[in-house]
């Protein structure tokens, strides 16, 4: 299966699949609930870096997740800091176009969120086989076809990556011109995107093949060649960020209903 997967000794690598998974859906929920700007990207600095260096792929993280990022950031700030529907206070006019630093400041938030999710998600991707993830989730009492779902949902950037890069190295050996101006790039999409929809499609069905011919969708009990550790201390952990993530929906809720 193609992943992001980086194979290490590391602590990281050793915890619980479900217990990395649910760190993730923690930040994930600071994300999305902090009621503080900058409050995402202190927590991608102080806790998702240190983080990435214990488990020995900083240089994956940062390049990965600063990649990911950046189409984002760059959409964002010019749409927000140019349209933003509200604000008063203008940084700088641009013939008819103004910017206007609430704008920017929402563009800002948005921008560090987007980070802290891809990087929490990305941590987990590195550190984490997907087949060991899978293997987790159902040994946890995880519905097999959900903790599919969730195993192929985390895959499907690698997979795309790299059956667009095969598809594109393809088609260069057949002489398509995919590199130059913005027309000619713009020439190349339908060779590459019409193969990219058709394997994926194709892929499916394989997948589903596969799968029925393992028996994976049978009632009866299945056993597993691996037996994952999972220690006391990381499912007091668990519990923690559940509750954490429970009393800020509620914190939250609160604070819109006043």
């Amino acid at each position: 299966m193609i992943s992001l997967y980086q194979p290490r000794d590391s602590p990281i690598h050793r915890l619980h699949p479900l217990t990395k998974l649910t760190l993730s859906f923690g930040l994930i929920a600071v994300a999305l609930g902090a009621p503080v700007d900058w409050a995402p990207l202190l927590l991608y600095v102080a806790v998702l870096v240190p983080l990435s260096y214990v488990a020995q792929v900083p240089g994956p993280f940062l390049s990965t997740s600063w990649r990911l990022l950046l189409p984002f950031a760059i959409s964002l700030f010019l749409i927000q800091s140019f349209f933003f529907p509200e604000g008063t206070q203008i940084l700088a006019r641009l013939g008819p176009l103004t910017v206007k630093a609430e704008g920017v400041r929402f563009a800002f938030a948005s921008t560090v969120r987007i980070l802290l999710i891809t990087g929490a998600l990305l941590l987990t991707l590195l550190t984490t086989h997907p087949g060991l993830l899978m293997t987790g989730l159902v040994q946890k009492g995880f519905p097999p076809p959900l903790a599919y779902v969730v195993v192929t949902t985390l895959q499907i950037v690698p997979q795309m990556r790299e059956r667009a890069r095969t598809i594109i190295d393809a088609q260069r050996a057949r002489g398509l011109e995919t590199q130059g101006s913005l027309l000619v790039r713009m020439r190349a999409l339908g060779p590459l995107v019409g193969p990219l929809v058709l394997g994926a499609l194709l892929d499916v069905e394989e997948r589903t093949l596969a799968l029925e011919a393992r028996a994976f969708s049978a009632t009866s009990a299945k056993t597993s060649l691996y037996d994952l550790r999972d220690p006391a201390a990381e499912r007091i952990a668990r519990w923690a960020v559940v509750l954490g993530i429970a009393g800020l929906i509620a914190w939250r809720l609160l604070e819109a209903l006043q």
